[in-house]
């Protein structure tokens, strides 16, 4: 391990093999930080608090406050960080509301300057943040996804696998796995191609989801009408099963 003198580490807090703790930075007691890990400078991170191997974590970073859930009360919430993730500057992740909860962010996402996770959001895979890009409560985002920059989410709403929205949206209902959400209040714009794409998607995969989206946003029919025609007429791929799940198990509606 290397840590710089003016670093205050509580004796209750454990760091793994070859963490790097920069100046200032202070670690909190019930803190755990897996092997690797890489502190910059002035970063916190307070209990209780489970960090994996090979994060990193960029200046001024914030990780484990306490929820701004106006209703916690204090009990033991905590947070659980799985391995190479890079927080940078000013990024913001809070513990839980409720007894024993967790926010949960998983593995290999890259969280740019001033995002915000909240409490209780479960954070897949892969994912990215643009800088400011931010989650209310019980937000769940799925692997691959992208938040773009200055974007907000509201509270308990879900970011489908391989989605993307644009900068400054408003997303106050789900965004379908493999969309593009943009606008404020966000509109469903088309599908993620590029991103599709660069992820190695087969193109008749790719022409299939583009016919799906075709009939459930573009075919003048309700959510249940499209889904109907969807299932009668189009292959059923994995993509289309995914998109259909989704759709079906939406507790706050999808962006339209």
């Amino acid at each position: 391990m290397s840590i710089h003198p003016t670093a205050i580490i509580d004796s209750k807090a454990e760091l793994g093999a070859d963490v790097v703790v920069g100046p200032y930075c202070i670690i909190g007691p019930d803190v755990i930080i897996g092997d690797g890990c890489w502190l910059q400078h002035h970063v916190t991170v307070c209990g209780p608090t489970k960090v994996g191997q090979r994060n990193r974590f960029h200046s001024f970073c914030s990780i484990g406050q306490q929820t701004q859930d106006l209703k916690y009360a204090g009990e033991p919430t905590y947070l659980e960080i799985g391995d190479g993730n890079c927080f940078r500057e000013f990024v913001t992740v809070h513990r839980a509301t409720g007894a024993g909860n967790v926010t949960i962010v998983r593995d290999n996402g890259n969280f740019l300057s001033y995002a915000h996770i909240a409490h209780d959001c479960d954070v897949g895979n892969n994912v990215i943040f643009s800088n400011n890009g931010t989650l209310g409560g019980h937000v769940v985002v799925g692997e691959f996804a992208v938040l773009g920059g200055l974007s907000a989410v509201h509270q308990f709403c879900r970011i489908g696998k391989h989605a993307i929205t644009g900068g400054c949206s408003k997303i106050v209902q789900d965004v379908p796995p493999y969309m593009i959400a943009d606008g404020n209040p966000a509109e469903i714009r088309g599908i993620n191609l590029v991103g599709l794409e660069r992820r190695g998607f087969a193109p008749d995969s790719i022409r299939i989801l583009k016919e799906g989206f075709r009939i459930l946003y573009r075919a003048k029919l309700n959510t249940k009408q499209a889904i109907e025609e969807i299932r009668s007429n189009l292959p059923e791929t994995s993509e289309l099963k995914e998109l259909i799940q989704f759709i079906e198990t939406s507790q706050r509606g999808i962006v339209r």
